[in-house]
This record gives structure tokens, C-alpha cells and sequence, in this order.
């Protein structure tokens, strides 16, 4: 592998941090502290209390409360919760004309709200970065350097 496309990968990767670094910018402080709110409930840093109720009768049809990341597909909500370091459970809970869903966020969390807070990961953005190290013969293999013993 040379380095070329190496490093034409991490320039578009810089280009892409300046870029959303530039965007973060944009919009107001409650925008910025409603992204960083979602992105760490998203990881499982945010307790919340989760309940569904049927309108008609007003009855608690369903309750859970923990670090949980809730989306809404359709008329389904769908909540992950992590109920300890091992162990994430997903509850899928459909949701019909007479059935509400209310979410609540049951403590503060400490996040920039001047700031939207952005994390890359190379091992997502870079995934098949190998290093070779070694020298190359006429075959064009490499042979591996044998470490040096004291």
C-alpha cells in the first residue's frame, strides 16, 4: 500500500473536521445544547424516564426508567436502554391514536452550550490503514525488521 491514498484520506478527513467545525458555529446557544444533550444521551450518559400511557383510560401501559437513546420509527418508539456496563436492552413500543409517549429527562448533564462538541473516531473514518514496516526486496514483499534482543 503506498502512502498516497493514505494521505489523500486524512486531508479529506481534516477538510470534513474544518467543514463541521465551520457548521457548528451556526445557530443558537439552545440549538447547540439540544445537539450535545442528544449526542450524550445517544451514549448512554443521560437518565431518563420513559412512560406510555393509553389516553382513554389514562393508564400507564408501560414505564422504564435509565441511560436510554429513544428514536420514533412510524408509530413505533424504540428505546435502548443500558441497565448496567454489559447489559442493553432494546424495547420497541407501539404507539396508536389513543397511546402517548413522554420522555423525560430526570437530571441535569453538564454540556457546552457555546460549543457543539464533535468526536471523530479514525478507526471509523480510516478503516483499512495498514503500516508496513520493513524493507523491500526485488520481489516487491516485505520482510518484516527482527527485533533487536538486549
Amino acid at each position: 500500500m503506498t502512502t498516497v491514498p493514505v494521505i489523500r484520506r486524512l486531508a479529506l478527513v481534516a477538510g470534513l473536521a474544518a467543514t463541521l467545525a465551520g457548521a457548528a458555529g451556526c445557530g443558537s446557544n439552545a440549538d447547540t445544547v439540544s445537539h450535545n444533550l442528544s449526542v450524550e444521551a445517544e451514549k448512554f450518559r443521560v437518565q431518563r424516564q420513559i412512560l406510555v400511557v393509553n389516553n382513554i383510560t389514562d393508564k400507564v401501559l408501560f414505564e422504564v426508567e435509565g441511560k436510554c437513546s429513544i428514536e420514533r420509527s412510524g408509530r413505533e418508539l424504540i428505546a435502548i436502554c443500558k441497565h448496567n456496563d454489559h447489559d442493553f436492552r432494546k424495547h420497541f413500543l407501539g404507539l396508536a391514536d389513543n397511546v402517548s409517549y413522554i420522555v423525560a429527562q430526570v437530571g441535569g448533564v453538564d454540556v457546552s452550550e457555546y460549543r457543539t462538541k464533535i468526536v471523530f473516531r479514525p478507526q471509523s473514518i480510516v478503516p483499512d490503514l495498514d503500516l508496513v514496516t520493513g524493507e523491500q526486496d526485488s520481489g516487491g514483499a516485505t520482510e518484516p525488521k527482527t527485533p533487536k534482543t538486549p
